[in-house]
């Protein structure tokens, strides 16, 4: 069977299809495959070989989640101290600390100019690497209050908030500020217009000079490891030389620095050369790009490899050229060309003696692989093992810095037709574990640059599929798109409308979603979203949806400053009626957190919790949970057996201080019957262990 063949209702379990895929580490364990629903067994059965077809020989599905550059909420602190590495200070610093003194810092930039990380510096000298927190784009700062001495960033004001601020609201936010011991920055793109008594608190940002950016990257690579002090004096003397001081006055801005710094660290650490090195980085822009479509726009080979390596950078060969051969004769159709069929198939060279004829016939082998990525500009990577493969792979990527970014935005956007044809491409592709993440964040990164309507809608047909990698991939793009803060509030509401429509895929969508960077960035609107992806489900829950919210839960658990609000939204969902699917999905985490891990064994998970782990780093919240699970019917004997089993295990029992727990749960069985129940059960044990050992 094929890889794409299927939908999630008849795809094979744990295939790319399937929403809850089986570990590659449990296949063939003790001779036995361990599938979802019963067994398969290898071995000779009357001198014949058995053959399992329930297995799948692609890996699963990627649930690789992808940490957000856009939070709302804390920065975690080796985040920031990343995005700091190298800060070059740019001019208008010194005059942003003195605003800032004031509480309040409006800086003003255009787009690429470096304006997020200098506030991100300004904050941290406040209140530290680990004291900032993000607040989203659309909020009005006239109705915002400071909760803690931290400080605050809020990027890319929208233009509906700025018309909200002015100096009342500013001086009376300052004071808010100055009384909590917190700071506000906040960036506002140029075009952005701003209320006239707003000007004490604007400063225009400058950005720093490219080869400042540049020269003190490759001045900390030795901290890092990522380069030797030699190797870092060699770079720096590259960076000095005409050509690259050429290249960084035709490009500006600090990014600009970064990318050299990168080239030049290659070249020191590969021994590239620096021509190489610049035309890699020449060939990364939209001008580039442009330029090489149209020597390729004759030709539907090369235009489908340059999209094919666009859309799927990194991935394996024969990936690539699956997808370009979809892809070709619809470009082919596209331009009116067909396949020449016409004329004789082969001629005859007839000069010369009979014996000395020979036959010349038409190229029907064509250009090799290697020559066809020459054409284009590409190559590939070494061969690489990756964890849990069962083979090589040989990525595939173009020579130079940014040029799958750029070629696929010219593509998607300059020319008419050229994303319909992706898309369909896409969907008739056979499925290979990565091609979601790939084109997901690709696609994304695309339409980030997009307008209009039609922006987002475009994703619909793929956060229908019944395909889980397909809904990976809109969930991959969507995370992409929603760090721009302009359209935060698009995908919002995007993300709002699917979690209430009726079709349970749509809502799979926006759970897988809510299991990535966008509930990373956002995790009390990806519970709010997962709340709603809840309610009016009439049938069972299913158990792809159920798998989907499961790991966005995980998700969300993976970063300790979630917890809690995780916690509290598992209890208020215990609390629901009995018959909803929160109640549903509440006990089926009280199931399987207490028999083994949550999420199940197999099942996506970003991070995997036990009853212990509850326990141990959230003892009151977790004791709430305890008491309201061993109340309902439904999950009294699972939360029963595994505190029984926490009992039993000696390290188990250290780790939670298990008879202290034991003690503020007993506290509660006066009034809860399912408590009381559990403790008589537990009496009962005990007592008849002890008799049965006195009679011994």
């Amino acid at each position: 069977m094929s890889a794409d063949a299927g939908t999630d209702a008849d795809a094979g379990a744990g295939g790319p299809e399937a929403d809850g895929p089986v570990d590659v580490r449990d296949l063939y364990r003790d001779n036995q495959q361990r599938l979802r629903q019963g067994a398969q067994v290898m071995g000779a059965v009357g001198g014949n070989l058995t053959v399992i077809n329930g297995a799948t020989l692609d890996e699963s599905v990627a649930d690789l989640v992808i940490p957000p550059r856009l939070r709302e909420g804390p920065y975690p602190a080796d985040d920031v101290r990343a995005r700091l590495r190298g800060f070059a200070e740019p001019a208008a610093f010194t005059r942003c600390r003195k605003v800032l003194d004031s509480r309040i810092l409006v800086l003003r930039a255009g787009s690429g100019t470096g304006a997020s990380t200098a506030a991100f510096a300004l904050l941290a000298e406040r209140h530290g690497v680990g004291g900032i927190i993000g607040l989203d784009s659309p909020d009005d700062l006239s109705r915002w209050r400071p909760t803690d001495g931290r400080g605050y960033l809020l990027q890319g004001l929208s233009p509906a908030a700025a018309d909200s601020l002015g100096e009342v609201v500013l001086t009376g936010l300052a004071e808010l500020l100055r009384q909590s011991g917190a700071h506000l920055v906040v960036t506002v793109r140029s075009e952005t217009t701003l209320p006239v008594d707003t000007v004490p608190w604007q400063v225009v940002h400058l950005p720093p000079s490219p080869v400042e950016v540049a020269s003190k990257r490759l001045r900390t690579m030795p901290a890092t490891g990522r380069l030797t002090s030699e190797q870092s004096a060699e770079a720096l003397g590259h960076l000095a030389s005409d050509d690259f001081a050429d290249y960084l006055r035709a490009h500006p801005l600090p990014q600009d620095g970064v990318e050299v710094a990168e080239g030049l660290r290659d070249l020191v650490v590969s021994g590239e050369s620096a021509a190489s090195v610049l035309d890699d980085l020449r060939a990364g822009s939209i001008t580039a790009a442009r330029k090489a479509l149209a020597e390729a726009s004759g030709r539907a080979d090369r235009l489908s490899l340059m999209a094919a390596i666009s859309l799927l950078s990194q991935q394996d060969r024969t990936v690539l050229e699956k997808f370009s051969a979809i892809l070709r004769p619809r470009i082919e159709e596209r331009g009116g060309q067909a396949p020449d069929a016409s004329g004789p198939p082969e001629r005859w060279d007839t000069r010369g003696p009979a014996t000395e004829r020979y036959r010349t016939a038409r190229d029907l082998l064509g250009p090799s692989f290697e020559e066809r990525l020459e054409a284009v500009g590409a190559h590939q990577l070494p061969l690489r093992f990756g964890s849990g493969r069962r083979y090589p792979v040989q990525p595939v990527v173009f020579s130079g810095r940014h040029r799958s970014d750029a070629l696929l935005r010219c593509l998607w956007l300059d020319y008419e037709g050229m994303a319909d044809l992706l898309w369909r491409a896409l969907g008739e592709v056979p499925h290979h574990s990565g091609i979601e993440l790939a084109a997901g964040q690709a696609i994304g990164k695309v339409l980030a640059h997009a307008t209009g309507p039609d922006t987002l809608r475009q994703l619909h047909p793929f956060a229908l599929s019944e395909r889980r990698w397909q809904r990976r991939l809109v969930a991959y793009a969507l995370g992409e798109m929603v760090q721009h803060p302009a359209l935060t509030s698009a995908v919002r509401e995007q993300l709002r409308q699917w979690s209430r429509a009726g079709s349970i895929t749509l809502r799979c969508t926006v759970a897988e979603t809510c299991a990535g960077g966008y509930g990373l960035a956002r995790p009390a609107v990806a519970l709010k979203l997962l709340d709603s992806v809840l309610n009016g489900v009439d049938a069972e829950l299913e158990d792809r949806l159920r798998t989907a919210v499961s790991f966005a839960l995980s998700t969300l658990l993976s970063e300790d400053v979630n917890h809690a609000l995780v916690l509290d939204r598992l209890r208020e969902w215990q609390g629901a009626v009995t018959g909803t699917q929160h109640h549903a999905l509440a006990a089926h985490f009280i199931v399987w957190v207490s028999s083994s891990t949550f999420p199940r064994p197999g099942a996506p998970g970003e991070r995997r919790v036990r009853l212990a782990d509850l326990l141990a780093d959230h003892p009151e919240r977790a004791t709430d949970l305890v008491v309201t699970a061993l109340n309902d019917p439904a999950t009294h004997e699972a939360m029963a057996q595994g505190l029984s089993r926490i009992e039993s295990d000696p390290a188990q029992r250290r780790r939670t201080d298990f008879p202290g727990f034991l003690s503020a749960l007993s506290r509660t069985a006066r009034t809860n019957r399912g408590v009381l129940r559990f403790f008589l059960r537990r009496h009962r044990v005990r007592t008849a262990s002890s008799v049965e050992g006195f009679a011994s």
